[in-house]
């Protein structure tokens, strides 16, 4: 049933081309839905980041139409920039109870946000809002309480996956809900948009159940310490540890803040199941012996790689990773920090510890495979597919997946940013752009970090910084004190002295020669200085750092 005149758009602000920092986006009646609101943890060269968001100008200039926030999971890469998003843009978010739970402790820690409306909603039951239809289905992924979204638009029914994969042996023994799937299927599904994390691996993702078998193994194995790692946000992998530990009768004791904030959500929630007397502080842990240890650890911002290379070279404050432990890396290698791992796993080898990792079994991904991927769009069997959430190369495999299972190449939609697909009468065709792009984070600035910050910051760490100093005497156009040459990540001073003196005499002859022509307007005497240096230093050097000069004025 299409209203003639009804025009439903879809587009991502992020997680397409990239992974992580997830917003798509669905208007219907006008009304304006987002599903997930993540960040990104930067690139190596965004030098000082903390961490990337979607770029929001369009949801800021339409936030009147806006009408609710729906979170299909608690990862990060899903809810980690709500608090920007909310201190824009005040309304309704909707979540299962643990994603609010955790959403809730990020809104209290990192920018604080003083008023939002969280609202939890039961996968059972549906909600209508202003003429639009929601219903959801339970998936599995690495984290409890995961939902796949149905928006019932005026043109069809658009389903979101979020993340999943279907795993036949669950640890929480929640099945994803294929019945309910086939129910939407039967009602007609207009467009998919899927998961495609995983869609370059064939077969299927292995099930949880075989981690918590191999973790046992390694933790019963182990003669001294267990130490293991994992995102502050895997709740399944962390339960998967405790009960390891407790049937082989250790303590666990956790370190990195968001762990054990997660624990006592996840506890209080009953998505945790931890007896009482397993759990000791790292005070308490030191009177017992070893082999009755385990320590479970991540960072301060949740992801595990930087606390254990702090513990494996003896730089962390409370844990030191010792001779005869046992360090289990609980966590995939995500593009980009393959090498943080590599590095890792090298400095506990150094430190006389034995490493285990996701090559021997002890660490799965929450993502389906090719299998599982192919399995959802039979399920649903869409008229127009969109694969999202993944890098461009994941979204084309999965685009050729649609294609095996059926669906016309004519219909499947590789989207990038802010990109529009319309439907009108049923029908979709690509509808023009709105703007999208990265908003970086630094410290508590959100968005004052730009391309030129980042540029500037790319040039100090390859070629270091010169700071001319210079006092002059405008009314009588003379050097009075100067110029003084402070160099920083260019040359060590002490060896080059004679570069130095002669960058010193440079500026001298350059600053006289305007002064001598009565020029004394500050941006051009900055500028002759700059071009003049910069052109002897990179004869003299082949190197061009950045020219800082300042004048005073007596």
């Amino acid at each position: 049933m299409h209203k003639e005149s009804e025009k439903v758009k879809v587009f991502a602000l992020g997680g397409v081309d990239e992974i992580g920092k997830n917003m798509y986006i669905v208007e219907d009646n006008n009304n304006i839905f987002i599903l997930d609101a993540g960040l990104m943890l930067p690139e190596n060269e965004m030098f000082g980041v903390d961490a990337v968001i979607p770029d929001i100008t369009y949801l800021i200039e339409n936030q009147e139409r806006i009408k609710a926030i729906f979170l299909s999971h608690g990862h990060v890469d899903h809810i980690g920039a709500l608090a920007y998003v909310l201190k824009k843009i005040n309304v309704p978010v909707y979540g299962t109870k643990l994603t609010l739970g955790l959403a809730e402790e990020l809104l209290k820690s990192s920018h604080p946000v003083k008023h939002y409306d969280f609202r939890i909603l039961d996968s059972s039951k549906s909600i209508n809002i202003e003429g639009t239809k929601f219903t959801f289905f339970k998936v599995n992924h690495s984290i409890p309480d995961a939902i796949g979204i149905a928006i019932h638009t005026s043109q069809g029914i658009i389903v979101y996956t979020g993340d999943f994969k279907f795993d036949q042996t669950p640890i929480n023994n929640e099945h994803t809900e294929v019945s309910k799937i086939i129910k939407i299927e039967e009602q007609g599904v207009l467009c998919l948009l899927s998961d495609s994390m995983n869609a370059e691996s064939p077969g299927t993702t292995p099930s949880e159940a075989t981690v918590g078998q191999q973790l046992l193994e390694v933790i019963s194995n182990a003669k001294g310490r267990v130490i293991t790692a994992t995102f502050a946000m895997n709740i399944h992998r962390v339960q998967q540890i405790i009960e390891a530990a407790e049937k082989v009768n250790r303590k666990v004791a956790v370190a990195g803040p968001p762990l054990l904030k997660n624990i006592e959500i996840a506890s209080r929630l009953g998505h945790l199941r931890i007896s009482k007397d397993s759990l000791v502080t790292l005070n308490e842990a030191k009177k017992y012996p070893d082999e009755q240890l385990l320590i479970l650890t991540t960072g301060d911002q949740g992801e595990p790689l930087a606390a254990l290379y702090k513990m494996a070279t003896r730089t962390h404050k409370q844990i030191k990773i010792e001779k005869n432990d046992t360090v289990v890396i609980a966590t995939s290698a995500t593009i980009g920090n393959e090498k943080a791992l590599s590095r890792t796993v090298d400095a506990i080898y150094r430190a006389g510890a034995q490493a285990v990792s996701e090559r021997d079994g002890v660490h799965v991904p929450g993502h389906a495979s090719q299998e599982e991927l192919k399995l959802m769009i039979n399920l649903l069997k869409p008229t127009y597919f969109i694969p999202v959430h993944g890098e461009y190369r994941m979204q084309k495999a999965h685009s050729d997946l649609a294609v095996e299972c059926g669906i016309p190449l004519k219909n499947t939609f590789i989207v990038e940013k802010g990109e529009i697909i319309e439907f009108i009468n049923g029908v979709a065709k690509k509808g023009g752009r709105v703007p999208s792009g990265h908003v970086l984070i630094d410290g508590l600035g959100v968005g004052d970090v730009g391309n030129i910050v980042l540029r500037d910051r790319r040039l100090l760490s390859q070629d270091g910084i010169l700071i001319v100093v210079v006092t002059l005497d405008r009314k009588n156009h003379k050097i009075i004190s100067g110029p003084e040459i402070i160099s920083r990540g260019f040359v060590y001073v002490r060896e080059s002295e004679e570069l130095l003196q002669e960058a010193n005499e440079n500026v001298t002859e350059v600053l006289n020669k305007c002064l001598d022509q009565k020029i004394n307007e500050w941006n051009s005497l900055k500028t002759v200085i700059r071009d003049s240096l910069s052109g002897l230093l990179y004869e003299k050097t082949k190197r061009r750092p950045m020219i800082m000069p300042i004048i005073m004025e007596i």
